[in-house]
C-alpha cells in the first residue's frame, strides 16, 4: 500500500513541475479570472496543506500553518523558492508514508478542521485534496496560456 500512495503523490507532484514549468514568474502569481486564485498561491496552498495535515500531525515536524495567508500572500516569493518549498513538502510526505506500519496506518488522526479517522485516512485525503488543485492549475495554465 505505501508504495502506491508514494506513487500517486510522486506522480501528481510531477504534474504540478510541469506546469508550472511552462509558466513565468509573473504568470505564475496571474489571475486570469477575478475569482479564484493563481497557481502560484495554489501551490502555497498545497505545500501548507501537507505540512500541516502529514507534517505537523504525523511526521510531527512542528510546522504551523497560516493557512489565509496561502490564498492572500501579496509578497510573493519568486517561482524557483515557491516550488522547492512544495517539493520539500512533497519528499516528507514520501517519506512519512514510507515510514508507516501497517499499525500506524490505523492510528487515530486528531487535527484542527480534519473530520479523518486515522492517519490512511487523512494520507488519502491529502492526495485527493492535491488530485482536486491539480484540476485547477491544468485549467489555470490554459488559460494562462491562451490568454497570451
Amino acid at each position: 500500500m505505501n508504495s502506491r500512495l508514494v506513487a500517486r503523490y510522486r506522480k501528481l507532484a510531477g504534474v504540478v513541475r510541469d506546469l508550472a514549468a511552462s509558466l513565468s514568474d509573473q504568470q505564475f502569481w496571474s489571475k486570469p479570472f477575478p475569482f479564484g486564485n493563481s497557481f502560484g498561491h495554489l501551490v502555497l496552498h498545497l505545500t501548507g496543506n501537507l505540512n500541516y495535515y502529514i507534517g505537523a500531525q504525523i511526521a510531527e515536524t512542528g510546522y504551523v500553518r497560516d493557512r489565509p495567508r496561502e490564498f492572500s500572500e501579496s509578497a510573493v516569493p519568486p517561482k524557483p523558492d515557491v516550488m522547492q518549498k512544495f517539493d520539500e513538502a512533497i519528499e516528507m510526505v514520501l517519506q512519512t508514508i514510507r515510514q508507516q506500519s501497517p499499525e500506524d496506518w490505523s492510528k487515530e488522526y486528531t487535527a484542527l478542521g480534519s473530520d479523518a479517522a486515522n492517519r490512511f485516512d487523512m494520507v488519502l485525503q491529502c492526495v485527493t485534496h492535491l488530485h482536486h488543485h491539480v484540476g485547477q492549475m491544468v485549467y489555470l495554465e490554459f488559460e494562462i496560456k491562451r490568454s497570451g
